[in-house]
């Protein structure tokens, strides 16, 4: 029966690339890394009832396994080329694997992307990938770059997948408030997030620091603040919200959502100011746009302050898997 499931997702995770030397089929798969190139690597495991609720679309859970990876790669400016798949199931349910793979090798096809090996085993459901992409030479974005007086900014819009995972239950949004096209939209946000590739790519030698966004803005930021030994200063009302997200909630709420909610998987970054023009026409243009939001200043971790300069205070400042 396992390798009749590896053969359902082999059969729809079809995606050539003339750099794989071998696929799937042998006990690893062999890779050409072009000349003048650098491999970025990275990994998630998602996790049934932490990272997506329980009887989930299986087509979501795929893409989302692979976004979440997809976006790891954004952030350090590379290129996706190869995934490695690693799926625990509690029982053998062709149902779950046949859509779980459809999803999955939708937005491989998008992003040119090839299944190159895995495994299968049995137990609580849970989807581990390996992500490589290809970065030129000393080009690749990182954490450790942020300058006092560089400008931060951020891709796209915060708070929607917090959002929709707040209002999941129907029967809470309607006591809510939230109209049924503005849940639509921000569950849409948490079932499938974007990855910012062609965003990443476009930021190399412009952005100083760059990260993407999963466990909360300001916890994540928190990460560049110490590996570039600066302080982060960001502005509540600078932070771009959806119709949807603006539509639903206001005021505290929603600067918690955008601050702290996490899994929005857009990009946030740093850059000399010089650059605002660019990033702001550049990344319009990609579709996906960009708000600055912040400073980089002297001193340690990161305030998120209102228009009067005070600071706002958050319950937590994003997703801790073990607090």
């Amino acid at each position: 029966m396992e390798f009749a499931l590896i053969e359902r997702i082999r059969d729809r995770c079809t995606g050539a690339r003339a750099d794989v030397v071998l696929g799937i089929g042998d006990d690893a798969a062999l890779l050409r890394v072009p000349a003048a190139h650098e491999l970025a690597v990275t990994t998630d495991t998602l996790v049934a009832g932490v990272h997506f609720p329980h009887g989930a679309d299986a087509a979501d859970i795929g893409w989302k396994a692979l976004a979440v990876n997809l976006s790891d790669l954004a952030a350090m400016g590379a290129m996706p080329a190869w995934v490695l798949l690693a799926l625990t199931l509690p029982q053998a349910d062709a149902a779950f694997v046949d859509g779980f793979a459809s999803g999955f090798a939708e937005l491989m096809q998008l992003h040119g992307v090839a299944l190159v090996g895995g495994d299968t085993t049995g137990g609580p459901l849970a989807i581990g990938v390996t992500a490589h992409g290809l970065v030129p030479t000393g080009c690749a974005l990182r954490r450790d770059g942020a300058q006092v007086g560089d400008a931060v900014f951020v891709t796209g819009t915060l708070g929607d997948a917090a959002a929709g995972l707040r209002w999941l239950d129907e029967a809470r949004a309607r006591r809510d408030g939230v109209d049924p096209s503005s849940r639509a939209a921000l569950l849409q946000r948490m079932r499938r997030p974007t990855p910012r590739v062609a965003a990443g790519i476009a930021l190399r030698g412009i952005a100083s620091a760059c990260i993407d966004v999963s466990d909360g803005l300001v916890a994540d930021l928190g990460h560049v603040a110490r590996r570039s030994a600066v302080g982060i200063r960001l502005h509540a009302a600078q932070l771009p919200a959806s119709p949807a997200l603006r539509a639903a909630c206001a005021g505290e709420l929603r600067i918690a959502l955008q601050a702290a909610g996490g899994d929005d998987y857009e990009l946030a970054f740093s850059a000399p100011p010089a650059h605002e023009d660019f990033i702001l026409r550049e990344l319009a243009a990609l579709g996906c746009g960009a708000t600055r939001i912040g400073s980089v200043v002297a001193g340690s971790g990161v305030q998120l302050v209102d228009a009067a300069d005070r600071p706002v205070a958050l319950a937590q400042p994003g997703w801790e898997h073990f607090a």
